[in-house]
Parts: C-alpha cells; sequence; structure tokens
C-alpha cells in the first residue's frame, strides 16, 4: 500500500459524516462543492474591527450569538468536465485545526481521486485554502495538479519577511504557507487579475483579505458563476454590513472596498456565486435589500 492510499483510507475511516457535494451545471462543466470541514474562530476575529455600537442590532437580526464560537465550513470547489478536474484552493490538511481536512474523504464521495486532479487554483494563501497541498508524509497531496498562483499573492508569502512582518497573530500562517509554496518550488504558474488561465476560467483581483487574493470567473456561453473565496467572507455581516471593515482581512479597509464592489456587481447581474465559507455548500446568489444584501443559498 503506498502512502497516498493509507492517508486517503485513514480519513475514510475517520469521517463521521456524510458528505454531499452541491451542483451547478454551467454549459457542459459541473461545478461543485465539497466539504473540508469547518472552522473554529473566536467571534472578536471577525466582529472586534466592526462598529461596536451598531454591530449588536445587526447580529441580533442576523440570529448571530455574539459570544460564540464562529464554525464557518470550509468548501472547496471543483470544476469538471471532460478533460479537467480543477480544484479552486486545496484544503487544510491535517495540520491546522482539528474540524477541517476532510478534502481527501469528500472528493473520494464523488469519485475524484487525488491523482484526477489536474489544476489547482488558489484563491489566496491563508492555512484552509493552500496547507492541504501536503499530505502527512509532506509528500503532494494532488501529484499530477498544475498549481496557480496570483503572482501578488504567490509573492507576498513566498517571501520570507513575511514572517516578520505579518504580526504575531497570523506569524503561523506565514511559516506554513512559506514551506508549502517551497515544496511547490517552480511548478507554480502565475498569472495577473484579468488574465484568462485556463479555457472558461478568467482571473479576478480581489485584494484587501490578503494582499492578492484572487476571485475567478467561470464562463462557458452564457452561462457562468463567480468563486469568490474569501473575499465575501460570511453569510451574515459581510452581506448586511459589506462596507464595515471585518476583522478576518489583512487590510480591512480596502477588503471591505472590494467586497461592496463584488456584491453590487453580483446582485446586479445576477451571476450566481461560490463562497469558501458560506453555508449549504456556497453555492448562491446576492441579492440587493433595503440596507445591503443577503445571501439566498441555491
Amino acid at each position: 500500500m503506498d502512502r497516498r492510499r493509507f492517508l486517503s483510507l485513514a480519513a475514510a475511516g475517520m469521517a463521521s459524516t456524510a458528505f454531499r457535494a452541491h451542483a451547478l451545471e454551467i454549459g457542459e462543466a459541473t461545478l461543485r462543492t465539497v466539504s473540508d470541514g469547518q472552522l473554529s474562530l473566536p467571534p472578536d476575529f471577525l466582529f472586534s474591527a466592526m462598529p461596536q455600537d451598531q454591530l449588536g442590532a445587526v447580529l441580533t437580526a442576523q440570529g448571530i450569538d455574539r459570544t460564540a464560537p464562529l464554525t464557518p465550513p470550509c468548501n472547496v470547489t471543483v470544476l469538471q468536465d471532460a478533460d479537467r478536474v480543477v480544484l479552486f484552493d486545496a484544503g487544510s490538511g491535517s495540520n491546522f485545526q482539528d474540524g477541517v481536512g476532510t478534502l481527501i474523504d469528500a472528493l473520494d464521495h464523488i469519485d475524484i481521486a487525488p491523482e484526477d486532479v489536474t489544476h489547482i487554483v488558489f484563491t489566496h494563501g491563508h492555512p484552509d485554502h493552500l496547507w492541504g497541498v501536503l499530505d502527512d508524509f509532506d509528500d503532494l497531496t494532488f501529484p499530477d495538479a498544475v498549481p496557480m498562483m496570483g503572482q501578488a499573492e504567490h509573492a507576498y508569502w513566498s517571501d520570507p519577511a513575511t514572517v516578520e512582518s505579518i504580526g504575531e497573530a497570523r506569524a503561523a500562517f506565514a511559516a506554513g504557507a512559506l514551506r508549502r509554496l517551497q515544496a511547490i518550488g517552480g511548478d507554480m504558474v502565475l498569472f495577473e487579475g484579468g488574465e484568462d488561465i485556463l479555457p472558461g476560467i478568467t482571473a479576478v483581483s480581489t485584494p484587501g483579505h490578503t494582499p492578492g487574493h484572487m476571485a475567478f470567473r467561470i464562463a462557458f456561453g452564457p452561462h457562468e458563476a463567480m468563486v469568490v473565496g474569501d473575499a465575501i467572507g460570511n453569510p451574515h455581516i459581510a452581506f448586511a454590513r459589506p462596507e464595515w471593515p471585518s476583522g478576518s482581512d489583512q487590510d480591512r479597509a480596502l477588503g471591505a472596498k472590494t467586497r461592496a464592489r463584488l456584491l453590487d456587481q453580483l446582485a446586479t447581474d445576477a451571476v450566481p456565486m461560490v463562497g469558501f465559507h458560506l453555508p449549504d455548500g456556497g453555492i448562491g446568489r446576492a441579492i440587493a435589500v433595503e440596507d445591503g444584501y443577503r445571501f439566498d443559498a441555491d
């Protein structure tokens, strides 16, 4: 038994929940999301940067307990057609938090093996999106996949100085990203916002959550969708008050500007969206309401 097969079987044996894939047809391609588990975050990680005198009323309206841990899902997007299996992000792997790292088992439930993945397109370099590129033996989890990342994002996380400049709370993020990008090495394909990086996939610059965060427009003929990553990072405050700063964004002002612009575009054009931390598989639409937006899952 080779090491990757051992890991796959071990993950399947430990899984205690059934994985359901959520799907959207885009022309002749199928876009699905599968679960890498869910995070557990202290509420202040998100809420501490927001206007405290207004926050309580919005949280109450959204049914959010200000004191309870946040447990956002982690939805990995899979785009599949006759020739390709494209992952958008690689999940957390087993070295981040206990509640995540279930991607391999989730892919197995839709009959996709790690060796079937042809491309991994990264939205950004945070642990729940990047760390899953290495398995427990520090081998590449998806050995035949072409890794792809935005130029600015790659430059930021591959710079050893980022560990010192990012701040103590996120220094481990930077160290972990650096190790994984070094393992990928020169195989990484870099691109800029606005580029058609693969047939039917266009990179969209959405900075703020991280310096070079990217979203991706997927279009085949008249059919399209937008993979937004963490540019829109939750289904409550991000929609109700997109202009508020979020504690999860590294550049809070820029993140809010990007979020407001992206939601306006998605709601105006009625384009389906896929969010990494949105509920019910993350596939849905942004709907404009009187004083903001709401997320309607498909």
